[in-house]
């Protein structure tokens, strides 16, 4: 990975950091190119159960897109930096492992779209979120607008979007943006215990659990509970399936292998 991406591994966990922290982690174009490449990466291997996204530093998780860089952009311009920004949302969605927001201070604009792409989110009690595009004349671009509404409501989400105002930490577990709050120093390890635990279960289980969540999101409820059924039969052809019921009966913990 680059300069404005850092990548650690923590046995089945990844931890990425946006590490622009002189620009509160600006998602500029090496940045989103960085995170497009990484997430096309981890999502081919089969040892990861759980990714985590965060800030470097103290202030931000990211405080939006680059402006500076935006603002002699053209329309043809401006539609390639939108499209690059709803692929990383759709790496996301499609990974085959949850991950996890670790909000750690600004998340505004395409900062708090890149956190609506993940699976949850934890914020710091430092943390401020919105979509503050209309301020600037234009409206979120990397998927704002469809899953700030999605997660919270739509008219919720058309407030915040109309209006431009960002919220606390508070209010965003308050509206189901954000899951909890976290103290700040605590934020990282408390993220990383719940990946770890993510980690610890049947891999192909959490993974089928993901994909039949997002498929079933905008379809009919008969056709997401069809999505349900084909992916509970499959999981009984399963090693892992068998060693967890074998461990269950058998009253230990099961040694899940992702097979």
């Amino acid at each position: 990975m680059g300069t404005t991406l850092l990548t650690e591994r923590d046995g089945a966990v990844a931890v990425l950091t946006l590490n622009r922290p002189d620009k509160l982690n600006a998602l500029n174009a090496e940045l989103v190119g960085e995170l497009d490449a990484a997430f096309a990466e981890l999502s081919r291997d089969t040892s990861l159960a759980c990714a985590i996204v965060t800030g470097a530093g103290d202030k931000a998780f990211a405080a939006g897109a680059d402006i500076a860089a935006m603002l002699d952009m053209t329309t043809e311009q401006a539609r390639a930096f939108s499209e690059a920004g709803h692929r990383i949302g759709w790496r996301i969605e499609h990974a085959p492992f949850p991950v996890i927001a670790a909000v750690n201070g600004f998340a505004f604009g395409g900062g708090c779209e890149l956190a609506l792409a993940c699976d949850f989110i934890y914020v710091s009690e430092k943390a401020k979120l919105g979509q503050p595009e209309v301020n600037l004349g234009i409206i979120p671009g990397f998927g704002g607008t469809q899953r700030l509404a999605r997660r919270v409501g739509i008219g919720r989400a058309r407030e915040l979007c109309y209006t431009g105002d960002t919220i606390d930490a508070t209010e965003a577990v308050r509206i189901g943006l954000a899951n909890a709050v976290v103290p700040h120093a605590d934020l990282l390890p408390k993220v990383k215990e719940v990946a770890g635990k993510i980690a610890s279960k049947g891999r192909i289980a959490v993974a089928q659990c993901k994909r039949v969540m997002y498929a079933g999101a905008d379809t009919t409820l008969d056709i997401a509970n069809a999505h349900e059924i084909q992916a509970f039969a499959m999981l009984f052809g399963t090693a892992d399936r068998r060693e967890g019921m074998k461990a269950f009966v058998e009253k230990r913990k099961p040694a899940f292998t992702g097979q």
